[in-house]
């Protein structure tokens, strides 16, 4: 029995937007349940609950150099030169500066400087104490532990240009004829530098980014609302796989036999749906190899 209807539609038209390329997680679930699950089958008995668990596992792990779970947020950089990570936030892939065309800059991180808390010290006797996690007292001084208030943090945000690297081993890239080498090919662009501070969950930008169009492309673990656990169909196999593997390996009964059979099946369908997904195009491979093999002039 086919799954579409008579008339067919326009990939755009509809709320679907083009979903008929996704499976939602329920649906795998409940697939599984009636496939694998049950009399003369691997698993005579299962619960629900394990296979979603499983699954919601398997949708993490896959999310990181699988599936395409790389999202990304546009903002304008603020006076304060920072940008909020976001809630789902695992790791960034790319960020980059918009230029006036539209192209997209990529911005390299500086790992020259970081966002220190400041502390309250006596200057005379150097003692310091935590009395509080925001605010320190000592005396009558309190600091507040604002992460816009680190003297480090002003002193980057302060800098003409974030990029120029004039601050170090300066003396040692330049030899007796004024020639400059030595210089790190990932500060040698004129782009922009960013850090990010984990602790405070803040990106900084050096102060020759303000106002410019920052455009953040970061992983998540596609657990962040119910409409993102959706798996394409180049992954599903995969997803049955990994779902098979972690029931029976946390089964004290079952042969070791069966457990390496289906570590090996998650292996493969794993491969599979990478190199599926790697939406390698075999024109678009040839022209890139006929580029390769033209002569710079």
């Amino acid at each position: 029995m086919g799954l579409l209807d008579i008339t067919q539609k326009a990939y755009h038209d509809g709320t679907d937007k083009g979903n008929y390329q996704f499976v939602s997680l329920d649906d795998i679930i409940s697939s599984f349940m009636v496939v694998y699950v049950g009399e003369n089958k691997i698993l005579t008995k299962v619960s629900r609950t394990d296979v979603q668990f499983h699954g919601m596992r398997a949708i993490q792990e896959l999310s990181y150099d699988v599936l395409r779970s790389h999202k990304a947020y546009e903002i304008e950089v603020p006076s304060t030169l920072v940008m909020y990570l976001p809630q789902d936030y695992v790791n960034y892939t790319k960020i980059v500066r918009v230029d006036s065309n539209g192209i997209e800059k990529p911005l390299y991180p500086t790992g020259k400087t970081s966002n220190p808390f400041p502390i309250a010290q006596n200057t005379i006797t150097g003692e310091y104490n935590f009395s509080d996690a925001d605010l320190l007292v000592q005396g009558d001084i309190e600091v507040d532990l604002d992460p816009y208030t680190s003297g480090t943090r002003n002193r980057f945000n302060a800098l003409s240009s974030s990029n120029n690297n004039q601050d170090y081993d300066n003396t040692n890239m330049i030899d007796a004829g004024g020639r400059r080498y030595g210089l790190d090919p990932q500060h040698a662009q004129t782009n922009g530098t960013f850090y990010i501070d984990n602790s405070t969950g803040f990106i900084h930008f050096g102060s020759d980014l303000a106002g410019e169009t920052i455009i953040l492309k970061y992983i998540s673990d596609g657990l962040g609302t119910d409409a993102e656990m959706v798996v394409h169909k180049f992954c599903e196999e995969a997803i049955y796989k990994h779902i098979m593997y972690g029931l029976v390996s946390g089964r004290s009964n079952m042969p070791e036999y069966v457990v390496q059979r289906f570590k090996k099946e998650k292996f493969a369908e794993t491969r599979k749906a990478k190199i599926r997904l790697s939406n390698i195009k075999m024109e678009e491979f040839t022209q890139v190899l006929r580029g390769l093999g033209k002569p710079i002039k």
